[in-house]
């Protein structure tokens, strides 16, 4: 029976590539020295209700290419939560997820009433300043904002674009994110939630892992291992809905050769 160059997560073969990705907290233990890509992606940020602002994503961190060197010990991994949604106020910050020396941060959680909060990617808000939250450099991008004779909430930032601001009687698109075929198959990580509305339809939109807003009700989650920040929620008349969760971050990391398989067998690892 042939042996992997690693163990560790759910392992699968990519034609000549070996792919070990985790979804929740493990450990990669390399048999010998060799160099890996790596995709780390924390959890996104939850978004408030009230007509707040999306989520921002989780930090985004990838090399796409064979130049980061592991060695033949065991490398804790760590998969960040995604933050919880709520009602007012202010959502949570996303967990880091962690591989070796590289630390994704969490996404910033959105406000109705404040500026959004600083992470991987920064949450959108309804601050009434016009000063969107930056992204940590590197990693992702601002949300958007409002204003005060807007109320609806900003787009939280994503890996690849920053949260679109609200304008009048639309709320923000939650930022792009960041697509990567690092798994065998291209996935959209990291998209920014779109902005909650004040008592009107629809919401801002997201994509890549980004959960929509809502003017009407909850807002949607972000999508789980994806990093993506939670949708804002709604306000409705004095009701307030609240934002959605953000999906939880993943770790995946792939290297040449490891198997004599055939393509597409999975082995599961503890």
């Amino acid at each position: 029976m042939a042996t992997a160059k690693a163990t560790g997560g759910i392992i699968t073969t990519d034609g000549n590539y070996t792919v070990h990705t985790f979804l929740s907290d493990g450990t990669f233990t390399p048999a010998s020295v060799f160099d890996v890509e790596y995709l780390v992606v924390a959890g996104g940020g939850g978004a408030c209700g009230g007509f707040g602002g999306g989520g921002g994503a989780g930090g985004k961190l990838a090399n796409e290419a064979y130049d980061h060197e592991v060695t033949a010990k065991a490398y804790s991994i760590t998969v960040g939560d995604g933050g919880a949604g709520v009602l007012s106020v202010a959502g949570n910050n996303g967990g880091n997820s962690i591989f070796d020396t590289k630390t994704a941060v969490g996404g910033g959680a959105s406000n109705s009433s404040a500026k959004g909060s600083v992470g991987g990617s920064a949450g959108g808000n309804n601050n009434w300043d016009g000063v969107a939250a930056a992204g940590t450099a590197g990693q992702g991008n601002a949300g958007g904002i409002s204003s005060t004779t807007i109320v609806h909430g900003g787009g939280g930032g994503g890996a690849g674009a920053v949260g679109a601001d609200a304008v009048s009687g639309v709320a923000g698109d939650g930022g792009s994110g960041y697509s990567s075929s690092i798994s065998g198959s291209s996935v959209g990580y990291a998209g920014g939630g779109g902005g909650g509305m004040y008592h009107a339809a629809g919401g801002g939109s997201a994509t890549d892992g980004g959960g929509a807003g809502s003017g009407t009700g909850v807002g949607t989650a972000g999508t789980a291992n994806t990093g993506g920040g939670g949708g804002g929620g709604a306000l409705v008349a004095s009701t307030h809905y609240a934002g959605g969760n953000g999906g939880t971050g993943i770790v995946i990391i792939r290297y040449i050769g490891g198997f004599a398989y055939s393509q597409g067998i999975i082995i599961t690892q503890v």
